[in-house]
C-alpha cells in the first residue's frame, strides 16, 4: 500500500459524505424542537428550584444525538464503532424526577428522528407528545402527601392525638413513634382535606403537645 492509497482510501472520501445542507437543516431543526421541548419541561415543572442546566442539556442533547446519527448513516463501519465506543459510557447524574428521564429521551429521539430525516414524524410526534405532557401535568390525580411530626411531654396524648389527625384529614397513617422518658415524637403520613393545613395550629390545644411540624412528601426525601 502506498502513500497515496492511505490518503485515497481513508479520510478524504469521507469528508463528501455527508451533503452541508443537510448537516446545518438536521441541527437547526434538532435546536429548534429542542426549545420545544425545553418550554414543555419549564411549563410542567413542579419544583421550585429549576435547574438552567437541565434544561440546556435537553437542547444540547437533541444536537449532539443528530451529529452522531449523521456520521453514523454516513459509513456502516463508523456506525458498528461507535455503538461500542457508545456502551462503554456511563453516567453518575442523579435524576430525582421520574419525569427528567421522559424528557431525556424524549431528546435523544428527536435528534435520532431528525437526523433520519423523518422530519414530520419529529415535528409532529413532539407536538402530540408535549400537548398530553402539558393536560395531564395540569390535572392533580392524587393529593400531596406531607409527613407531620408531633413531639409530645408523654405518651398519654396518643389517643387524642390520632383522633384528632384522623378527623381533621383525609387519610393518616403512623409511619414511626418514638419514646423517651420526657418525649414522645410521632411521625404521621397524612393527606389533607382540600389542601387545609390549619389544623396543625390547634394541635396545642392537645394537653402534652409542644412542637408540630408540617412537610411535604415525595416518598423519596422531604421538601
Amino acid at each position: 500500500m502506498t502513500f497515496n492509497d492511505i490518503f485515497k482510501s481513508s479520510f478524504l472520501e469521507k469528508v463528501g459524505g455527508i451533503y452541508p445542507i443537510d448537516m446545518l437543516l438536521a441541527l437547526f431543526l434538532s435546536f429548534v424542537l429542542g426549545l420545544f421541548i425545553l418550554f414543555v419541561y419549564k411549563k410542567t415543572y413542579k419544583g421550585v428550584m429549576y435547574s438552567s442546566g437541565f434544561g440546556i442539556s435537553l437542547i444540547a442533547l437533541a444536537m449532539i444525538t443528530s451529529l452522531v446519527i449523521l456520521a453514523v448513516t454516513s459509513n456502516i463501519v463508523l456506525s458498528l464503532g461507535m455503538v461500542g465506543a457508545l456502551s462503554i459510557v456511563r453516567f453518575r447524574a442523579a435524576i430525582k424526577e421520574p419525569t427528567d428521564i421522559a424528557f431525556l429521551f424524549w431528546s435523544i429521539s428527536v435528534g435520532i428522528v431528525t437526523a433520519a430525516g423523518l422530519i414530520p414524524l419529529a415535528f409532529f410526534g413532539s407536538l402530540f407528545i408535549g400537548i398530553i405532557i402539558l393536560i395531564f401535568s395540569s390535572r392533580n390525580f392524587s393529593d400531596t402527601s406531607y409527613i407531620l411530626v408531633v413531639r409530645c411531654s408523654n405518651s398519654s396524648a396518643e389517643e387524642e392525638l390520632k383522633k384528632f389527625i384522623d378527623n381533621n384529614v383525609s387519610k393518616s397513617v403512623l409511619k414511626s413513634k418514638t419514646v423517651s422518658r420526657d418525649m414522645a415524637e410521632f411521625n404521621y403520613e397524612v393527606r389533607l382535606k382540600n389542601g387545609e393545613s390549619s389544623f396543625v395550629n390547634r394541635l396545642f390545644d392537645i394537653e402534652g403537645v409542644n412542637h408540630a411540624v408540617l412537610v411535604s412528601y415525595n416518598g423519596d426525601y422531604l421538601s
